[in-house]
C-alpha cells in the first residue's frame, strides 16, 4: 500500500517520534511505500515546557520524512490536506495524543477525505489528557469526527473513545516494544558506562517529569527506613516539565540527597540502554495514565517494573510476575520495593518479562492496522 504517516518524527525527539519512525520501518519491511509528514512547527516555544523539542542526533537515513505541518497555521492545514488528497495514498495514519493538536490534525484529515479514496486511521495514545484544560472535550470531539477508525493503545483509551463516538470501528492493540535503542548490555557494563558503583543496587524513574507521574509518591516511598538496609540508590533520569523545586524540597525533607542520582535532562537515544540495563527495576508510580512507552522500553531490556493501578498499566505488567501493580500511595510502593529486595525477586521477574515481551510486537500492530483498513474498505 501507499501509506502516509502524520505526526511527530525527526527532527523532533521523544517517544512519539520513536513510535512513528519504528512503525514506518515495520510497514517498509512488509513492502509498503511509506512517507512520514511531520511538523515545521510542533509547539510554539512559549507553550513548550522543556529545554528543546529537537533531537541532536543524525536523521534516520532509511525513512522518507518531510517537514510539512504548522500546528497553528490554518492556511497550512488546508493546503497540506489538499496536497495529500491529490497524492491519493491508500491509507493515512494520524497519531493523536493532545487536544491542542485537534484543530490542525482534524482539519487536515477532513481535507484528505475529500478525495473519496484515502482511509484515515488514528492511533490514539490519549484522548482525554492527564492534565485537563478548558476545551479539551470539544477539540478531541472535532478530531474524532474526522477519522474513519481507531487503534487504541490501551483498554482505557478504547473506553474513553466510546464517550466521543460509538459507531466507528475501534481496535485495542497494546503499545509495541521500543526495540530501537539497541541490544541489551550486561548490568556490569551499563553501570561502568554511567560511572555507577558495581556494588550498589539501583532503581530507575525515567522520562519527562510531570506531576501526574507521581515522582513525589516515589520519593515518599523511598524514604521508608526499611530501604536503608540495602545498598540502594534511585536514579531520576529525565527533564522536569513541572516544578522542580517541589521535588528537591521532598528530597531534602527526607534527607535523601545521598541516596538519589539526578540527571535533569532529556536522555539521548544512545544512552537509554545504559540507564535501563544498569538498574534492577523500573518504577512508574503514576497518579493517572493510559499506557506508557517507558514500560515498553523496560520490556525490551527485560527489566522488572513497578507500576500503579491506573489506566492501562496493570494490563501490561502482570502483578507478582513481571513486577508489581501498586495502589496509588507511598506505602504501597514502599512495601513493594521492600519485598523486591528482601525476597530477591529480580531474576525471577526478569525471566518472566523476557517471556511476556513476546506479546508486544510491531508486526501485531501492523496486522491490526491492515485488518482495520480492510474492514473500512468493505
Amino acid at each position: 500500500m501507499k501509506i502516509t504517516l502524520i505526526g511527530t518524527a525527526y527532527p523532533y525527539r521523544g517517544g512519539l517520534a520513536a513510535f512513528k519512525e519504528r512503525l514506518a520501518r515495520e510497514f517498509q519491511s512488509n513492502g509498503d511505500e511509506v512517507t512520514i509528514h511531520t511538523f515545521t512547527l510542533q509547539y510554539p516555544s512559549f507553550l513548550f515546557p522543556g529545554k528543546s523539542q529537537y533531537s541532536d542526533g543524525p536523521p534516520p537515513m532509511d525513512l522518507n520524512i518531510i517537514r510539512s505541518i504548522n500546528s497553528v497555521n490554518p492556511f497550512n492545514w488546508f493546503s497540506f490536506g489538499a496536497k495529500i488528497a491529490r497524492e491519493k495514498p491508500d491509507l493515512v495514519i494520524v497519531d493523536y495524543w493532545l487536544p491542542f493538536m485537534a484543530p490542525c490534525l482534524g482539519t487536515i484529515a477532513r481535507q484528505i477525505k475529500k478525495n473519496n479514496h484515502t482511509k484515515i486511521i488514528s492511533i490514539v495514545h490519549n484522548i482525554i489528557p492527564h492534565e485537563k484544560r478548558m476545551g479539551d472535550h470539544l477539540f478531541s470531539n472535532y478530531f474524532v469526527k474526522s477519522a474513519d477508525g481507531f487503534i487504541a493503545l490501551s483498554k482505557t483509551v478504547l473506553s474513553d473513545l466510546n464517550t466521543f463516538d460509538k459507531s466507528k470501528p475501534k481496535v485495542f492493540c497494546p503499545h509495541p516494544i521500543y526495540d530501537n535503542f539497541g541490544p541489551l548490555k550486561s548490568k556490569k557494563t551499563a553501570k561502568a558506562m554511567l560511572s555507577l558503583d558495581d556494588n550498589t543496587n539501583y532503581l530507575l524513574f525515567f522520562g519527562i517529569i510531570r506531576d501526574y507521574k507521581g515522582l513525589d509518591l516515589l520519593l515518599e516511598a523511598f524514604a521508608d527506613k526499611r530501604l536503608r538496609d540495602f545498598p540502594l540508590k534511585l536514579i531520576i533520569a529525565g527533564e522536569y516539565y513541572s516544578n522542580e523545586k517541589h521535588y528537591l524540597e521532598l528530597i531534602k525533607k527526607h534527607r535523601l540527597q545521598d541516596h538519589i542520582i539526578q540527571k535533569n535532562e532529556f536522555i539521548p537515544d544512545s544512552q537509554v540502554v545504559d540507564y535501563f540495563c544498569a538498574v534492577d527495576m523500573i518504577v512508574q508510580p503514576y497518579k493517572s495514565a493510559t499506557q506508557s512507552g517507558v514500560t515498553q522500553i523496560a520490556y525490551h531490556f527485560e527489566r522488572p517494573m513497578l507500576v500503579t493501578d491506573v489506566g492501562g498499566l496493570a494490563e501490561i505488567v502482570p502483578h507478582q510476575k513481571c513486577g508489581y501493580v501498586c495502589e496509588v500511595n507511598a506505602q504501597s510502593v514502599a512495601d513493594a520495593l521492600v519485598d523486591f529486595y528482601q525476597n530477591q525477586r529480580e531474576n525471577e521477574f526478569a525471566q518472566n518479562v523476557k517471556e511476556e515481551k513476546k506479546n508486544f510486537s510491531w508486526m501485531s500492530m501492523v496486522e491490526h492496522i491492515y485488518k482495520l483498513n480492510e474492514d473500512l474498505s468493505e
